[in-house]
């Protein structure tokens, strides 16, 4: 395989490296309030339009069987919201005797109460031929689920409490999530032929607006030098990360390919990306 035929191949891989860097070096482009406007683009422009090329591209069978696949979604929720924070408070309980960042260590466990992400996990999902369906399912159900039961996790492993603006939350995903992906599958009802003909790339359309929220995420990143913590806490969270990240997606695939699970790689797909992500949305 040639230079030319793997770089763009690995197009994606290196649209990230290249966002962060363009973030790194003008960050206040991209910040919230900056020019780009990522509060409103981002928040909701470009989610609604994931979720709109999604209803474009998929059929309306897909989604309906997918509706159905009760096995899958009670993994992905119940491995997102129950195993995944109790595994990170354990965890962090061997951690809290070691001399790394106090608040570092609350943001992981913070991270780790979160619900399956609105966007990032659809698109990974479908780049690589996975359950798109059942992704996008378990993306927007984990999303309300977490409206109720991510504000309890953090009081249980936290002790923390605050008001959560239920109903604005619920009608932004509800807005930003299932409107756009019914307003899909409608329009795609009278453009179904022109669609199987053309067959548009929905694939990197999405993963374009994906990187565009990796920017926007990066640039507040930046933006924010003076953070007071040591490099040696940083390091270490960013392994860590790293390290869980990995076990978890491991541990997923080693549970959704057994013998007699049930579930077809395209599944797997969805199980591995939807369980061990987390909302920034949310968050």
């Amino acid at each position: 395989m040639g230079l030319l035929e793997r770089l763009r191949k690995e197009w994606f891989i290196l649209g990230i490296v290249l966002v962060i860097a363009v973030a790194r070096l003008e960050p206040a482009v991209g910040v919230k309030g900056g020019p780009l406007k990522p509060e409103i683009t981002i928040t909701y422009i470009a989610v609604s339009a994931i979720f709109f090329n999604s209803g474009l591209s998929l059929k309306t069978e897909e989604l309906t069987s997918a509706l159905m696949h009760v096995k899958l979604h009670l993994f992905v929720q119940i491995f997102t919201l129950v195993f995944f924070p109790t595994a990170i408070w354990l965890f962090l309980q061997l951690l809290s005797i070691t001399p790394v960042n106090e608040w570092l260590l609350k943001g992981l466990q913070t991270v780790g109460c979160m619900p399956p992400p609105v966007s990032s996990a659809v698109i990974l999902t479908k780049a690589v031929g996975g359950n798109e369906a059942a992704a996008i399912f378990n993306s927007a159900f984990g999303s309300f689920l977490g409206i109720v039961i991510t504000p309890l996790l953090l009081l249980l492993f936290l002790g923390s409490s605050s008001s959560v603006p239920f109903t604005s939350i619920f009608s932004q995903l509800f807005m930003t999530v299932v409107v756009p992906l019914i307003i899909g599958q409608i329009v795609r009802r009278y453009i179904k032929d022109w669609l199987e003909r053309k067959k548009p790339p929905f694939g990197v359309i999405s993963s374009c607006v994906l990187l565009m929220i990796i920017y926007t995420t990066f640039c507040d990143t930046f933006a924010n030098p003076n953070i007071d913590l040591d490099k040696f806490s940083l390091i270490v969270i960013v392994f860590i990360i790293f390290s869980v990240q990995m076990s978890f997606m491991f541990l997923t695939f080693l549970f959704s390919t057994r013998d007699n699970s049930g579930f077809t790689p395209a599944d797997t797909v969805a199980i591995v990306f939807c369980s061990t992500h987390k909302s920034l949305t949310l968050g």
